[in-house]
């Protein structure tokens, strides 16, 4: 037990002296037994060198081609304009609406300060003074004396009759008689009488003259008055524009052809309009 526990020296520096084979391959940086792929591609470029192959010169590295910048937008238009425009033409608009309701509130509070009414017209007799038809040409010659009655209803509210004005005495289409309206001023709550002379002469057709045979017989003879006035309305010292006053009467009357005695109206409706 002794011999084989005993310790036996070991020379040290004859040991350093013996040449040792290097761990790592020269050529290499690291083993390449962790890496067979690594490995197997050293070895085939060492058989390759030993052959006689020179390698060429490696190609250049690719070259990095920087990412296309994404298009800019296009430019947004300027709406400056456009929106100074529909400022503009909101405040015309919104200046038209309050003219408008200002000017129709101005209208409805005269309105109801003057309180205007129409005119009357009525027509209170007809005369004729002369009808004679002539049997061969068929010339029909009439003369009529017409009492107008125009009344003023209004208290704040005048009337001037302009010069200009047209009327007439109609039997059908055929206009029998014709006259003119005297230019004067009515009053607040005035009624004037007008007493008018027409005269004219037309040509009538036989079946007219037949008609109006068969209308004297029965003693209804439908005959038309119409007017054509211009006026102005005044209102104090203020005189509105000219405007045209239509009358039209329907009338009855009992007998045309005679002229021995008066005529007597059997019928009478007389409408006012006005013509701007």
């Amino acid at each position: 037990m002794a011999d084989h526990q005993r310790i036996h020296p070991v020379d040290l520096e004859a040991g350093s002296n013996r040449p040792t084979a290097p761990l790592v391959p020269g050529g290499s940086f690291r083993s390449d037994k962790g890496d067979p792929a690594r490995s197997a591609n050293h070895q085939h470029q060492q058989r390759r060198q030993q052959q006689g192959y020179v390698p060429g010169p490696l190609p250049p590295p690719p070259r990095r081609v920087a990412p296309l910048a994404p298009p800019l937008p296009p430019p947004r238009k300027r709406r400056g304009g456009r929106g100074c425009c529909c400022r503009f033409l909101c405040c015309v608009v919104i200046t038209a609406v309050v003219v408008a309701v200002l000017a129709a509130a101005a209208a409805g509070a005269l309105y109801l300060a003057l309180d205007p009414k129409a005119p009357r017209y009525s027509v209170d007799r007809l005369s004729v003074s002369a009808f004679q038809v002539d049997p061969s040409t068929l010339t029909a010659r009439a003369g009529f004396d017409v009492t107008v009655t125009a009344a003023n209803p209004n208290s704040r509210i005048g009337i001037q009759y302009e010069p200009g004005s047209s009327l007439g005495v109609w039997y059908q289409s055929y206009r029998l008689a014709r006259g003119a309206l005297p230019a004067f001023y009515q009053g607040h709550r005035n009624t004037t009488v007008l007493a008018l002379a027409m005269a004219g002469e037309v040509q009538l057709g036989s079946a007219v003259v037949a008609g109006l045979q068969d209308a004297q017989r029965t003693g209804a003879v439908p005959l038309v008055f119409r007017a054509d006035v211009p006026v102005r309305v005044e209102i104090g010292n203020f005189k509105l524009w000219k405007v045209t006053s239509r009358v039209r009467c329907d009338l009855v009357v009992d007998r045309l052809m005679d002229v021995s005695s008066p005529i007597k109206i059997k019928a009478s409706n007389c409408k006012f309009s006005l013509k701007l």
